[in-house]
């Protein structure tokens, strides 16, 4: 194991130097939260690769593809239909906004005070997103040192932590694209073909499985509804995908840099699902689907590569983490913290905004690992993340691109009933049950309808500053929106 060892600690020690590196560039507010929002396509869609394909979508998946064969793909294809979606129908727009947060979007569409409210909802995803990523940390250290639990989630949490408080997006940029390559050579190119031969060939696999197994809809229509619904709908309003998107540095890049990133999703979540039914034919007795993957990597592959593709899954549950963790800190700071206080920034770049929010990533760091410590399981939090998200925020904000009737009393309608829905139908019917997203979606939407269309319409010169904004005419968000009503 000493060469695996080697291979591990060489690719930790590479992100902490980035994080220093990446220190020496963030020097103004948009360097340090979206990097300065000048990646070009190839860092754009590697690093956006990186941030939404994590521990869920590499451990999960390859867990999927064990228990249902290669219908086990849905749960990471849906993810990546989402960015497709988003990439190809409102990245550009977004990109246009020159904001940094999604509660800020809410504020300019809507022109009144959606912020604090919508970003507490946000905050609460972005902290749960963080906190599952960081508890994946556990079965990775388990299997490269047989670590303790606590201690695995400290000293993965405590690099991300490091390395994102240095250098902001730029540190985490740099790392997401090594992580983005480490991913595909250890997941694509070795563990994929290594782990089909092992089991036989598709021939040897298809002799050994049920046929249900070969079924491209055997998990079932309404589990894959369900992932439509939370995950292809939870890529199109989520701060940590929107924060990427602002980093790019035109449309352009944002629309086909975002398409070849959901493309490449397509291609993980079925490698995924192949992977996880050759662990089934090898393994066929596995207490849990999820330790497929360790087991495969651990048993299977030969020394060197282990460490390589061990590394790969540390990177998946890096990037993600990294990402979330960040736009956390970014709705703490920007949408709560400093409205609360009333604090009132000029627009522009101030160097001493980069401070606070390297405060708030620590913080907010800090407040993941002790979570992650505190809970054991990873499907509940993130089930409970995007049913608020997209309870609570996806009509708001979809309703916001294309409805121009919508009102900023529409919008923090539908905040608190679909949040409040969410919650209460959780606690009825159980946190992974299917309905509380639904019915939450719902009532949503009733309200955000109702409500827009018994209120005044939004004053027209929020709606000419909106227009101006999604053409690219104005450079950045003024701190303050333009009020509804005077």
């Amino acid at each position: 194991m000493a060469v695996d060892y080697t291979v591990i600690v060489v690719y930790l020690a590479g992100m902490l130097a980035m994080g220093w590196w990446g220190m020496r560039r963030a020097k103004s507010k948009s360097e340090f939260l979206v990097a300065g929002r000048r990646l070009g396509p190839a860092m754009y869609s590697g690093t956006m690769a990186a941030i939404v394909l994590g521990g869920a979508s590499t451990i999960g998946g390859v867990g999927l593809g064990y228990k249902y064969g290669l219908s086990g793909a849905w749960m990471v294809f849906t993810i990546g239909l989402g960015l497709l979606a988003l990439s190809v129908f409102f990245s550009a727009r977004i990109a246009r906004l020159k904001v940094y947060t999604v509660s800020e979007m809410l504020d300019l569409r809507y022109g009144g005070r959606a912020g604090v409210i919508s970003g507490v909802v946000m905050w609460a995803y972005t902290l749960m997103l963080a906190v599952t990523s960081t508890i994946a940390y556990a079965t990775i250290f388990d299997v490269l040192f047989d670590m303790n639990r606590t201690l695995a989630i400290v000293l993965g949490g405590s690099i991300v932590v490091a390395y994102s408080t240095l250098g902001g997006m730029w540190s985490i940029t740099l790392t997401d694209m090594v992580q983005f390559v480490v991913k595909t050579i250890g997941v694509l190119l070795l563990l994929l073909p290594i782990a089909v031969v092992k089991a036989g060939g598709f021939s040897g696999m298809k002799a050994k499985l049920p046929t249900s197994y070969f079924d491209p809809l055997g998990i079932g229509g309404e589990t894959i509804f369900t992932y439509v619904l939370i995950y292809t709908f939870g890529m199109l309003i989520g701060q940590d995908i929107w924060q990427r998107v602002f980093t790019a540095r035109d449309d352009r890049t944002a629309k086909w840099g975002g398409t070849a990133s959901g493309t490449y999703c397509l291609v993980y979540a079925v490698a995924g699902s192949v992977i996880g039914t050759a662990a089934k034919v090898l393994y066929p007795k596995l207490t849990s689907p999820d330790d497929a993957f360790a087991t495969i990597v651990k048993d299977e592959l030969p020394i060197g590569v282990r460490g390589l593709v061990l590394a790969a899954a540390l990177a998946a549950v890096m990037s993600t983490s990294s990402g979330a963790l960040i736009a956390c800190a970014t709705v703490a700071n920007n949408d709560i913290w400093s409205r609360l206080r009333g604090i009132v920034r000029p627009g522009g770049e101030e160097h001493d905004e980069v401070k606070g929010n390297r405060v708030f990533i620590l913080i907010m760091g800090i407040a993941v690992i002790g979570t992650a410590i505190a809970l054991n399981n990873v499907v509940e939090a993130l089930t409970v993340a995007y049913n608020l998200l997209v309870g609570g925020l996806l009509v708001p904000i979809l309703g916001g691109l294309l409805w121009k009737r919508g009102t900023v009393q529409g919008a923090l309608a539908a905040v608190i009933v679909g949040g409040l829905a969410v919650i209460g139908l959780m606690a009825g019917y159980g946190i992974l049950a299917n309905e509380p997203v639904y019915y939450g979606l719902l009532a949503s939407l009733a309200a955000y309808l109702v409500v827009s269309l018994a209120t005044r319409p939004t004053d027209e010169r929020v709606l000419a500053v909106w227009r101006e904004r999604l053409a690219g005419k104005s450079p950045e968000l003024p701190s303050e929106p333009v009020p509804a009503h005077q």
